[in-house]
């Protein structure tokens, strides 16, 4: 258990370096474009009103026949959420092969609207009772009883079920504290920004990435994902209360549960960022509906 902990920190610490917001700006002068020498991430959401970029406490715009139009803060503040609104009721219908949920994924790019703290957590309840969550903690109950890697669970049906609901509570809390309760206090957009344009190293980059940086709701800017890392560690340590003791004790179980949850966030990072790619070879379905063309073709990318 030490090693395999020892290793996955190993694998942050060389991951982290490479994957850095400054690196993942960095130039790729054969792969995108060549004037401007760089290939940038998708920029800041930036919510597509133009009121609400005013900076005074009550915004003005010019109607349609050139009058100005005094717009109060809470109106633009309503006519966001609006918006937001109507991108989550899109996302939640998004699903791979018509089953694997991916309601946490954005395909607008810059056009995505920051969500407030109720839609966030309405996001991670929406995805914690889809009933691919609760099929999945059965797949990974079924290959630890294969296994019998796990110390305390019985043998059986009865092990079954507990390895499954402990592993259910494990994507719950996650998706609770990681995607709603974290993000909400630190205003981080718990969403995956898929990039869907560059070369396929440098998008496979930016997927790792993800799982330790992410958007500030009101910069756009990338920052350390606390939310992410910090919510999969919360998660880790209320394990403790519901898996059976081990001999290495509550931290190394915490630790353990915590670390290889966010490791294995990179590999669903990867499935969203190349799944629409997949889709359009193999289904020739596109589920971006023509996003991706118009974002490579505003970046000059191939």
């Amino acid at each position: 258990m030490r090693l395999r902990i020892g290793s996955i920190f190993l694998f942050f610490a060389f991951l982290v370096p490479a994957v850095s917001p400054a690196r993942i700006l960095a130039v790729e002068n054969e792969k995108v474009g060549g004037e401007s020498g760089s290939e940038e991430l998708p920029d800041a959401p930036v919510p597509q009103i133009e009121f609400a970029q005013a900076q005074t406490p009550n915004e003005r715009t010019s109607s349609p026949n050139g009058e100005k139009v005094v717009v109060s803060p809470a109106e633009v503040e309503k006519a966001k959420k609006q918006e937001a609104d109507e991108q989550l009721d899109a996302q939640v219908h998004q699903r791979a092969l018509g089953i694997l949920p991916m309601f946490n994924i954005t395909y607008l790019g810059d056009q995505t609207v920051s969500m407030t703290a109720e839609q966030k957590f309405k996001l991670a309840f929406r995805s914690s009772i889809d009933p691919f969550a609760f099929m999945t903690p059965f797949l990974i109950a079924g290959y630890h009883e294969a296994a019998n890697d796990q110390e305390g669970f019985p043998w059986g049906v009865k092990g079954l079920g507990e390895r499954a609901g402990a592993a259910y509570l494990d994507s719950f809390n996650g998706n609770i504290i990681g995607g709603a309760i974290l993000p909400s206090i630190l205003h981080q957009d718990p969403r995956y920004y898929r990039m869907g344009y560059g070369s396929a190293r440098h998008r496979l980059l930016y997927a790792l990435a993800t799982t330790v940086i992410c958007r500030h709701d009101g910069t756009g800017r990338w920052e350390p994902n606390y939310s992410n890392v910090g919510g999969n560690l919360a998660a880790g340590a209320l394990s403790s209360l519901y898996y059976p003791p081990t001999d290495e004790g509550v931290l190394a179980l915490a630790l353990s549960n915590g670390v290889i949850v966010t490791a294995t966030g990179g590999a669903a990072a990867i499935f969203n960022e190349f799944w629409p790619d997949l889709s359009r070879k193999w289904l020739h379905k596109d589920p971006t509906n023509g996003l991706d063309a118009q974002r490579k073709a505003a970046h000059g990318a191939n």
